[in-house]
């Protein structure tokens, strides 16, 4: 076996083809957009190279590539004593010596770049993108950008001697079915005030609702654990990102007076359409997708991207008040069959608590890991506050 790193355009090409051809018959893999796994390891497109690295790996044997690797730092990520890398991107044989030689390579690059531990997988950048290792939900597909993988990743991982950081759940529910009496209690509790109100975006006055985002997103999120506080050019980023695929009746805002203190906001799941393309989103790939999110409407299912309420308004009943004041527009009005929540760590057991009142079932599981250089240092699972 030899190990290259990814240097030229032949390089990259055989790194993200390798996928294509290690699912090739798996009914449930999506391929990935090619140029959304490129665009992660471009300084013009990840801002994550302002503070940080990225290097991959490919594995080949007789002209065959057997695995892949990616490992990066963002700086001042010390958690403790430990200055924390990441590895991600991982794709292998069911072999654990090919695996060992990916995960070797990665931990001695990020030696040399000063780092004595390495979670994975993860992303060079957000965490709702490529995070975790699938170890439940295989007979479910992949949303957009979501890792997928293979039944056997956790035994590699874990034999490497990877040890669990925090689990991520996945949870599923048919719009059509009932929500909880305990949700519909607490709805009436925060209705009683009038100085609630709950509102969907509207697109001809974006710079508002994403200020509003922004404001609820920090007050609501950036006290958690590994949550960064989210400036307001990140957020004009990310709905400049996601604005030709929004669906204004499924983003929802909720407001005491005109103080933003709540919202739920979901998307079209990307990757029903996507999958049409065979990762590739040029001319034909950007008819097709036009024909089956706007023709076709082939796009039966939403993703809830991010529930959160501020502080000051949490137990006030809110949350359910603002999942209740969607209800009819999104179960008997909008095409969409199917909700899939965006992973919610399992130290977040609020968020958990809102899920399950929403009647949910655990549809998939991801595991991230973390690699202590130094093997006497136990990994300390990452728990609620």
């Amino acid at each position: 076996m030899i190990i290259s790193r990814v240097e030229s355009k032949l390089d990259e090409n055989k790194f993200i083809k390798f996928a294509s051809n290690l699912y090739k018959g798996d009914k449930y893999w999506i391929r990935p957009l090619d140029k959304d796994v490129s665009n992660v390891f471009k300084p013009e497109t990840n801002k994550a190279f302002k503070k940080g690295e990225v290097s991959r790996w490919i594995i080949e044997e007789d002209g065959e590539v057997l695995g892949r690797i990616a490992a990066f730092y963002q700086k001042d990520n010390m958690k403790g004593d430990l200055n924390v890398g990441g590895c991600g991107f991982f794709e292998c044989i069911n072999n654990q010596k090919t695996a060992n030689l990916l995960f070797d390579t990665a931990k001695e690059w990020l030696i040399e770049k000063g780092y004595n531990s390495m979670d994975g997988p993860i992303n060079f950048g957000e965490r709702d993108k490529w995070w975790g290792c699938l170890v439940e939900g295989f007979q479910i597909e992949p949303n957009y950008q979501q890792n997928y993988g293979k039944n056997y990743y956790q035994n590699l991982f874990e034999e490497y001697g990877f040890k669990l950081l925090f689990k991520q759940f996945t949870y599923l529910k048919k719009t059509r079915t009932p929500l909880s009496e305990r949700l519909a209690e607490k709805a009436a509790r925060a209705m009683k005030d009038p100085n609630y109100n709950f509102r969907t975006l509207e697109k001809n006055n974006m710079d508002k609702y994403v200020n509003d985002f922004t404001k609820i997103y920090n007050d609501a999120w950036s006290n958690m654990p590994g949550v960064a506080k989210l400036k307001l050019s990140q957020a004009k980023l990310l709905f400049k990102q996601i604005k030709p695929i929004l669906d204004e009746k499924i983003l929802w805002f909720a407001y005491h007076k005109d103080d933003p203190v709540g919202f739920f906001i979901s998307i079209p799941e990307m990757n029903q359409i996507f999958k049409h393309v065979n990762g590739k989103l040029d001319l034909i790939g950007k008819i097709k997708t036009f024909y089956h999110l706007k023709i076709k409407k082939s796009c039966k299912k939403m993703v809830g991207l991010v529930f959160g309420i501020v502080p000051d308004h949490q137990g006030k009943g809110v949350d359910g008040a603002l999942i209740m004041a969607s209800r009819e527009t999104i179960q008997e009005k909008l095409q969409y069959t199917d909700l899939e929540l965006n992973w919610i760590p399992d130290f977040n057991k609020a968020m958990i608590r809102v899920a399950e009142q929403v009647q949910v079932k655990l549809g998939k599981i991801h595991h991230t890991y973390r690699y202590n250089f130094d093997r006497k240092i136990p990994v300390e699972r990452i728990t609620s506050k």
